[in-house]
């Protein structure tokens, strides 16, 4: 996609998510950039994407020199427990922890570091099996473990939906989220503030907005296809 296609793209998008989340003080765009080489994802700066977020360590790792350093980069991909030594200095925050055991291992690495990894707790609203994420029932005490470690501090709450090719049908399990979301802000535990909703993608973005995200993920929308296959 070229510089011009991109930037109108990104103000397109812009506006849309304006307008949509205005309702709830608006939403920010994370711009996903799986298979997007550097120099494109570099020219998403001029049309005020901030926020970058990667699925894969070792994409993320093979450009992240080349990429413009006052981008925040999230990790939003599912994380392997061996892999958070690799990027526990190298992102701003990891929306995908949804076990004890990464939690653990992030909290020892952060410490290691000398520093407090901001973090989303995934949630498997829809409880899809095959996907990553932490039951509702499970979200409160597993808050509460991970309240206790230093190494760590949750911002808030991610989740990927079903796919529908209606995004109507979604909108329940994003009203859900929300709810959640302003539930645990009122919670008042220790380590655990309710900064970021991050929820909603390219295809259902819109109806995300309008149910209270704080944060969409989009890709395709503001990149076009996918550039190689990884």
């Amino acid at each position: 996609m070229n510089r011009e296609d991109l930037l109108k793209n990104i103000a397109e998008w812009r506006e849309k998510i304006g307008n949509a989340s205005a309702k709830w003080g608006g939403a920010e765009i994370c711009g996903v950039s799986k298979t997007i080489d550097p120099e494109t994802i570099n020219l998403a700066w001029e049309g005020g994407i901030r926020t970058l977020g990667e699925n894969r360590v070792q994409e993320l790792l093979g450009k992240l020199d080349a990429l413009n350093p006052e981008y925040r980069i999230h990790l939003i991909g599912q994380l392997q427990t061996n892999k958070v030594k690799s990027i526990i200095d190298r992102v701003d925050m990891i929306q995908s922890v949804d076990r004890d055991a990464l939690a653990i291992e992030i909290d020892r690495r952060a410490k290691a570091a000398g520093r407090a990894m901001p973090v989303l707790v995934q949630v498997n609203i829809a409880r899809e099996p095959q996907k990553a994420g932490i039951a509702e029932e499970q979200l409160l005490p597993f808050l509460e473990r991970l309240s206790g470690m230093e190494g760590l501090r949750v911002e808030g709450l991610m989740a990927i939906m079903p796919i529908a090719e209606d995004p109507e049908a979604v909108r329940p399990y994003f009203r859900r989220m929300r709810a959640w979301f302003d539930r645990l802000r009122d919670a008042d535990l220790p380590n655990v503030r309710m900064n970021t909703l991050s929820m909603g993608m390219s295809d259902d973005c819109l109806v995300a907005c309008e149910e209270g995200a704080t944060m969409v993920r989009l890709g395709r929308a503001l990149f076009g296809a996918r550039q190689y296959n990884t």
